[in-house]
Parts: C-alpha cells; structure tokens; sequence
C-alpha cells in the first residue's frame, strides 16, 4: 500500500464543520496561516480597492475579498482578491473566476506558487496574480490553452486585463504607494 493510498482525504461537509481558517485542496487540509501581517492586509486591500474603483462602468463583473471558491467536492480556497464575471448560484462561489491575486507570504509562498497554481489551471483561471509586496513585485500569469504562460513581472507598470466581459487597466505602482508599505 503506498503512503497516497492510506493518507485520510476530506470533503467539504468534513471542511464546513473544522474550526479556524482551512483551505481543502483534492481532499488535504491546509490551515491557514495565522491572521496577514499589516503589510498583507494593506497590499490586499489596494488590490481590492483598485479593482472595485477599475471595475465602477462594468456591470457584468465584480471584485470579492477573501471568500471561498468551492472548486469541487473535496477542494476550497481563499485566494485573497478576486474578480468574477457572472452571478454567483449561492453564497459560495463554485465556478472560475477571471483574476486572482494571491499576496505571497513565507508561510503560504510554496502554496499560492506550486499548489494553488496548477490548481487554477486546471480549473481555467484565465489570469492569476502572484503579488510580493516585500520585493514590490508582481507576476502575472495568462491561460493559453491550458497553461499558464508568464505575461511578466509588473513593478510601476500598469497592465490591461482582458477579462470574459470586460477590460480593465491596472497601475502596479500605486500597490507601493500605499501608506504602511514598507520601502526596500
């Protein structure tokens, strides 16, 4: 018997019920790390900010923070910013959305950077942000035939998304200028 075969997997209704922050991906717990630092919280949040102000003349698509996206029944994750552009069925969301940013952090780094990666991939994430609020980097990353293929790195730069119903641009820079953004 090998080691995968007798490892205990989960579902969701085992997920709904554990205490504190968890992400269940193809039947895994992850906890999640404990509360974001400040730093997190203030790049997080001009994520958030920027896209809902970028998403204002689109009625089709919506930016959410923090909320889980039931992929199926024995995955769940939290990316930490994300835009939609459909009407969710329920109050968990349980299809793709058409951005994702994940805030890297050491302890989620090998998380947002291997598992959840190929994890929106297969699921058709059609754009995924890999943000590193300590380098003031970001990396984009675009679906192609199902696969991921690096856009490029974004310091002050802004970048136009080409979302299903929408476009929308994307200054980098002001991520930096944020107050409680440490400098280099």
């Amino acid at each position: 018997m090998s080691i995968r075969s007798a490892m205990e997997t989960y579902t969701v209704q085992d997920y709904l019920q554990w205490k504190g922050d968890w992400e269940l991906i193809h039947g895994q717990p992850m906890a999640m790390a404990p509360s974001p630092s400040v730093e997190h919280q203030v790049t997080s949040f001009a994520i958030a900010h920027q896209l809902g102000e970028s998403l204002d003349d689109c009625p089709h698509c919506q930016a959410l923070f923090e909320i889980d996206i039931q992929f199926a029944d024995d995955t769940v994750v939290r990316p930490d910013v994300l835009v939609i552009c459909y009407e969710p069925e329920s109050e968990r969301l349980t299809r793709a959305p058409d951005l994702v940013f994940e805030v890297i952090s050491p302890k989620t780094a090998r998380r947002d950077e291997v598992i959840k990666f190929d994890l929106y991939r297969m699921e058709g994430v059609a754009n995924y942000v890999l943000v590193y609020p300590e380098a003031k980097k970001a990396k984009i990353w675009r679906l192609v035939d199902g696969e991921y293929r690096k856009v490029a790195d974004f310091h002050d730069e802004t970048h136009r998304f080409d979302l299903s119903k929408c476009s929308i641009d994307f200054d980098f820079g002001r991520l930096w200028k944020r107050k409680g953004s440490r400098q280099p």
